[in-house]
């Protein structure tokens, strides 16, 4: 079975590094020429591509394998896929971003469905940063593919000694709960960066959560799924580690200072689409609503955590 990362950002290469060290793998990258140079990333720097790794910048010599990983931001995959006029018939797609698209308000592996019915969609998520990954710090994720054969072989063959999938059939669950903790994770940032303190952050995980469960539950998913690495894992990851990028931009909204605009925050559109689809089905989102609000400017932290303590008590 031979595997092709399509995407050679931070995440990418990671996995690149890690699934080289067992097998030959193909790595595409628009930009290929500095990763061919010095066979390191410039966003994993000291990291260095095992020699069993094919970069190429060739991509319909990268979509021959049999398995493709597409590991690129959320917003962009759906352009990307538009781009690849190959059928893809028969292989499987294993989307590696999180996030719920704009436009047509689906997760990552529905929208791989949609451009290739065809093929067999996963989706690969969970708890992790680049840098553990391609360090080979232990890191476990969820493989989540509603093909159980092709689960099975999916999980045998992107596993290594230091990254560990857990597979489910739950795609929904799997892409919602990697989705939605971004937002969350923007919320207790500014609830940091605004000096509410750690309590505040515990409140914000844990009714975060609830909105998550609650929206992935109404749209299909298992509410046990958002218990595991892909839910409730990655939220407290993200929602509690500086290396998380949508947790830094809620710091930089709490403290009122600038935040790269070249950084991509997923959370952000997510926030966006959360808000349309909360509005489409009926379901209490006041969180990311919030976010949603603070993060296009339209009210500041400091309104927003009073909406929040301001909204009729309830049963928990």
């Amino acid at each position: 079975m031979s595997i092709a990362i399509l995407g050679g950002g931070a995440f990418g290469t990671a996995l690149a590094v890690a699934i080289g060290k067992t097998r030959p793998i193909t790595l595409w990258a628009r930009d290929a020429a500095p990763l061919l140079e010095t066979r390191e990333s410039p966003r994993l720097r000291g990291v260095r591509l095992p020699d069993s790794v094919t970069v190429t910048a060739d991509l319909d010599a990268a979509l021959g394998a049999d398995v493709l990983l597409f590991a690129m931001p959320m917003q962009s995959l759906d352009g990307f896929a538009d781009r690849i006029k190959a059928p893809l018939a028969g292989k499987a797609l294993v989307a590696c971003c999180k996030g719920i698209d704009l436009h047509h308000l689906h997760g990552p592996a529905a929208i791989l469905a949609q451009h290739w019915p065809s093929a067999t969609p996963a989706i690969l998520t969970g708890p992790s940063f680049a840098a553990d990954i391609a360090r080979g710090l232990p890191t476990a994720l969820t493989l989540a593919c509603a093909d159980a054969a092709t689960a099975q072989a999916l999980q045998d063959q992107l596993s290594t000694p230091s990254l560990r999938l857990y597979r489910t059939a739950d795609v929904t669950g799997a892409e919602l709960g990697g989705a939605l903790k971004n937002v969350i994770a923007i919320a207790c940032g500014a609830a940091i960066g605004e000096g509410m303190g750690d309590s505040a952050r515990a409140a914000v995980i844990t009714r975060g959560f609830a909105e998550m469960t609650r929206l992935a539950v109404h749209l299909g998913a298992r509410a046990e799924t958002l218990t595991g690495l892909s839910g409730f894992g990655d939220l407290v990851l993200t929602c509690t580690s500086e290396q998380s990028r949508n947790y830094r931009f809620g710091l930089s909204l709490g403290r009122g200072d600038a935040f790269d605009p070249a950084l991509t925050v997923e959370g952000v559109k997510t926030a966006e689409a959360v808000t349309k689809l909360a509005r489409q089905t009926g379901i209490e989102m006041p969180i990311c609503q919030m976010v949603h609000e603070i993060s296009g400017g339209g009210i500041s932290v400091a309104e927003a955590i009073q909406y929040l303590l301001n909204r009729p008590l309830k049963e928990e």
